[in-house]
């Protein structure tokens, strides 16, 4: 294998915030020395998210072994994670009179084809199943932990205690037909449209009209080439999200 230059299109503060955390958690841990220092951990990890390339890759090209770039890439994941707001957290200051959009994607995933739990029906593919609440402009406020490509996203949001989280606060959520009889907030469009009164299909506009930045956010995680097919292991994913929402949040959106 042969490394070669080649250039990574964040900005050069992110990769800096990212090397100040890790930096840190190394004076936690008292292991100051490593192979590698930390602005070059940092590149190295997020190299691999905006990339997608194998730990043989990139650590060939920062001149470690791919064992040593899977330990620096699973550490900078957890580090990064930490700092992911929990779903409480991210809907602070909102209330009564605000609304959210909620979505689901599938994180596409190498799997076979007897792994039937992992295979959504809708996308016809293998894959995990993470849900969004993003705000009106389509900014994401959280990610949820991924779940098994099979599962409705209506399913999912229950299961995540987002329908609840959102009632309790009295909070309007905007969605598409897949999460139809959610609960009170939840409003989605109308079905049979073509032959629905006329009021009923301005609504079903309006709806979709802000709706529709819901979808920067997905396109904000997927900037991340790692979560557009993931080769890793399924429980790593979740982790990988988050992580991602982190550099989202240090105010780089791709």
């Amino acid at each position: 294998m042969v490394p070669y230059p080649s250039m990574l299109d964040v900005p050069y503060e992110l990769v800096e915030h990212v090397s100040w955390l890790i930096h840190a958690r190394r004076r936690e841990l008292k292991s100051p020395w490593r192979r590698l220092g930390c602005f070059k951990q940092a590149l190295l990890a997020l190299s691999h998210l905006r990339k997608n390339e194998t730990f043989a890759q990139v650590g060939a090209g920062f001149g470690v072994s791919e064992s040593t770039a899977w330990r620096y890439v699973d550490e900078t994941l957890e580090i990064l994670a930490s700092w992911a707001p929990g779903l409480r957290e991210a809907l602070v200051g909102l209330g009564e009179g605000d609304f959210v959009i909620v979505d689901g994607t599938l994180i596409p995933t190498d799997r076979i084809a007897v792994d039937e739990p992992y295979y959504s029906q809708k996308h016809k593919q293998h894959g995990m199943n993470v849900q969004v609440i993003a705000r009106p402009d389509g900014t994401p406020l959280w990610f949820s932990r991924a779940l098994p490509g099979r599962t409705h996203d209506l399913t999912a949001a229950r299961a995540h205690g987002i329908v609840q989280a959102c009632l309790t606060r009295q909070i309007l959520v905007l969605t598409d037909r897949a999460y139809q009889g959610a609960g009170a907030t939840v409003l989605t469009p109308y079905y049979r449209h073509r032959e629905l009164p006329e009021h009923y299909q301005r609504f079903n506009r309006v709806h979709a009209r802000l709706r529709a930045p819901g979808e920067r956010a997905f396109a904000q995680l997927k900037s991340w080439r790692i979560l557009r097919r993931a080769r890793c292991s399924t429980n790593r994913i979740s982790r990988i999200a988050q992580a991602v929402h982190t550099l989202l949040i240090c105010g780089y959106s791709g």
